[in-house]
């Protein structure tokens, strides 16, 4: 079991400079996902840690082997992809194995490391089956024990999810889990989808325009955002935005019906306060906001509502009567959940 290191780590096209200087520290045995919208590079950094992208600058370490320019093969890395790249025509057991055939193990030792993976997977009663003849969490098990009986140092995970129906990936998103808590191995795990980051990782990195936004476990980044990027795009439904400004040390914005909120001392002027749909409540014989669509969940429901200015609120409503589309309401929070980020820079000030 090896941590992956990078230090300074830059990736160009030509001209063009896509990975701007990562330095990232992932421990032995951690669960790291890459996270962030599309084309901000998770995936080239990835492939570059993989070494199926070469390296532009800068260094990367697999436990304390410099493999910067060492081929993937040698690497000492298991990638599992978002296809499943099966081969059609063998079965689960041959798919499993074959890498370590080409490797040239013998076939006693080739059995029993695909039958321990096989256990535990829970892929026993599988092993005979084409692909054709499995579901899609089915084969995605076949490729994640691929990579398995390789026995690798780092297993690393491109959106292996994403192919699948929402309610496979939620037993997929457990299966990976249950797998990282028994084998302890070094996982690097990309992804898009901000809800399968804070389930899954030990340590989340956000990723924008291929430059490291902030490092942190999921419920630090959920409750101590660096800037607007990170608070946004953790959570579920988003953070809320609503601009104000700062007078006499403390936040005032029209859509809150001018409730005062201290401010940092280093505030002034213009800002954005920033909270959560989780953190605001809804006062029914309020003012201040129109409400437009209620997404009822069951248990949960989201009020979106507008004020005059055009600014949104998103409200989670979890009890009482929920307000209908087109009345009137007013909101309350407690200033505690609410975090200030500057106008221009949109760098949380604390």
């Amino acid at each position: 079991m090896s941590g992956v290191s990078l230090s300074g780590a830059v990736k160009r096209y030509g001209t063009i400079e896509v990975i701007h200087g990562i330095d990232l520290e992932i421990e032995p045995g951690e669960f790291c996902v890459f996270v962030g919208p599309s084309g901000c590079g998770k995936s080239t950094l990835l492939r570059m840690i993989a070494g199926l992208e070469k390296t532009s600058g800068g260094q990367i370490k697999i436990g304390e082997r410099d493999v910067t320019h060492v081929d993937a093969a040698d690497r000492g890395i298991a990638m599992v992809f978002q296809t499943y790249a099966l081969y059609p025509h063998m079965s689960v057991e041959e798919n499993m194995g074959f890498g370590l055939r080409m490797n040239g193990v013998d076939k006693a030792t080739i059995k029993s490391k695909v039958d321990e993976v096989s256990k535990i997977l829970k892929l026993d009663d599988y092993m005979a089956r084409k692909p054709k003849a499995l579901s899609g969490g089915q084969r995605q098990r076949v490729a994640i024990g691929r990579a398995l009986v390789r026995g690798p140092e780092v297993f690393l995970f491109d959106e292996p999810l994403s192919n699948l129906d929402a309610e496979l990936r939620v037993d997929m998103r457990v299966e990976i889990m249950r797998l990282h808590k028994e084998i302890g191995a070094t996982m690097i795990y990309v992804t898009h989808d901000q809800v399968e980051a804070m389930t899954l990782a030990d340590k989340i990195v956000v990723l924008r325009a291929g430059v490291i936004e902030q490092v942190g476990s999921p419920m630090k980044l959920y409750s101590d955002p660096d800037n607007m990027f990170v608070a946004g795009f953790i959570g579920s439904p988003s953070m809320n935005f609503i601009k104000a400004s700062v007078l006499s040390g403390a936040a005032t914005c029209s859509i809150l019906s001018n409730q005062k909120i201290k401010a940092p001392k280093a505030a002034d002027g213009d800002i954005f306060i920033g909270i959560r749909p989780e953190h605001l409540q809804v006062e029914s014989k309020g003012k201040g906001l129109i409400v437009d669509i209620v997404e009822r969940l069951g248990a949960v429901s989201y009020v979106y509502a507008n004020a005059e200015n055009g600014e949104r609120l998103i409200i989670e409503h979890k009890s009482g009567q929920t307000p209908e589309s087109g009345t009137e309401i007013g909101v309350k929070f407690k200033e505690e959940d609410v975090f200030i980020f500057d106008a221009e820079s949109e760098a949380r000030i604390r």
